[in-house]
Protein backbone atom coordinates (compact mmCIF):
# COMPACT_ATOMS: atom_id res chain seq x y z
CA UNK A 1 0.00 0.00 0.00
CA UNK A 2 1.28 3.15 -0.77
CA UNK A 3 2.47 5.87 1.80
CA UNK A 4 -0.40 8.80 1.84
CA UNK A 5 0.77 12.20 1.86
CA UNK A 6 -0.81 14.72 5.03
CA UNK A 7 -2.20 17.99 4.61
CA UNK A 8 -3.76 20.02 7.22
CA UNK A 9 -6.11 22.92 6.40
CA UNK A 10 -4.85 26.18 8.23
CA UNK A 11 -8.12 26.41 10.36
CA UNK A 12 -6.53 22.88 12.23
CA UNK A 13 -3.88 24.87 13.85
CA UNK A 14 -6.73 27.00 14.92
CA UNK A 15 -8.69 23.65 16.19
CA UNK A 16 -5.57 22.44 18.53
CA UNK A 17 -4.55 26.06 20.02
CA UNK A 18 -7.09 25.24 22.76
CA UNK A 19 -6.53 21.44 23.41
CA UNK A 20 -4.51 20.27 26.23
CA UNK A 21 -0.48 19.81 24.96
CA UNK A 22 -0.91 16.57 26.26
CA UNK A 23 -4.02 15.97 24.27
CA UNK A 24 -2.63 17.40 21.11
CA UNK A 25 0.70 15.21 20.68
CA UNK A 26 -1.51 12.18 21.02
CA UNK A 27 -4.08 13.20 18.36
CA UNK A 28 -0.93 14.12 16.12
CA UNK A 29 0.64 10.52 16.72
CA UNK A 30 -3.02 9.79 15.56
CA UNK A 31 -2.99 11.51 12.71
CA UNK A 32 0.42 10.69 11.28
CA UNK A 33 -1.11 6.78 11.78
CA UNK A 34 -3.35 7.63 8.75
CA UNK A 35 -0.13 7.90 6.57
CA UNK A 36 -0.19 4.15 6.73
CA UNK A 37 -3.90 3.65 6.74
CA UNK A 38 -6.48 6.32 6.03
CA UNK A 39 -9.11 3.88 7.14
CA UNK A 40 -8.12 2.15 10.13
CA UNK A 41 -10.48 0.26 12.31
CA UNK A 42 -12.89 2.16 13.97
CA UNK A 43 -12.75 4.80 11.55
CA UNK A 44 -16.31 5.93 10.52
CA UNK A 45 -17.62 7.56 6.62
CA UNK A 46 -19.80 10.41 8.04
CA UNK A 47 -23.04 9.86 5.91
CA UNK A 48 -23.68 12.61 3.21
CA UNK A 49 -20.25 13.60 2.98
CA UNK A 50 -16.61 12.85 1.40
CA UNK A 51 -15.36 12.41 4.78
CA UNK A 52 -13.72 10.09 7.47
CA UNK A 53 -13.54 10.59 11.45
CA UNK A 54 -11.61 9.44 14.01
CA UNK A 55 -11.63 9.21 17.76
CA UNK A 56 -8.64 9.68 19.84
CA UNK A 57 -9.67 10.33 23.57
CA UNK A 58 -12.44 12.72 23.83
CA UNK A 59 -11.88 14.24 20.54
CA UNK A 60 -12.45 13.50 16.82
CA UNK A 61 -10.28 13.76 13.87
CA UNK A 62 -12.41 15.25 10.35
CA UNK A 63 -10.17 14.00 6.99
CA UNK A 64 -10.99 13.52 3.53
CA UNK A 65 -9.20 10.80 1.53
CA UNK A 66 -7.91 11.17 -2.20
CA UNK A 67 -7.22 7.75 -3.29
CA UNK A 68 -6.24 9.03 -6.63
CA UNK A 69 -3.64 11.63 -5.26
CA UNK A 70 -2.86 9.37 -2.41
CA UNK A 71 -3.47 12.28 -0.30
CA UNK A 72 -5.19 12.10 3.33
CA UNK A 73 -5.95 15.60 4.24
CA UNK A 74 -7.05 16.27 7.63
CA UNK A 75 -10.34 18.52 7.88
CA UNK A 76 -11.20 19.70 11.51
CA UNK A 77 -10.14 18.91 14.88
CA UNK A 78 -12.78 19.08 18.28
CA UNK A 79 -14.06 17.99 20.79
CA UNK A 80 -16.22 15.01 20.30
CA UNK A 81 -19.75 16.97 21.37
CA UNK A 82 -18.82 20.10 19.27
CA UNK A 83 -16.77 18.63 15.91
CA UNK A 84 -19.50 17.24 13.77
CA UNK A 85 -22.05 19.60 14.75
CA UNK A 86 -21.02 22.23 11.50
CA UNK A 87 -22.92 21.56 8.50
Amino acid sequence: MARFDLRLKPSVAKDLHGIPQEDVRRILARIETLRENPRPPGSEKLSGQERYRVRQGNYRILYTVADAKVVVEIVKIGHRREVCRDP
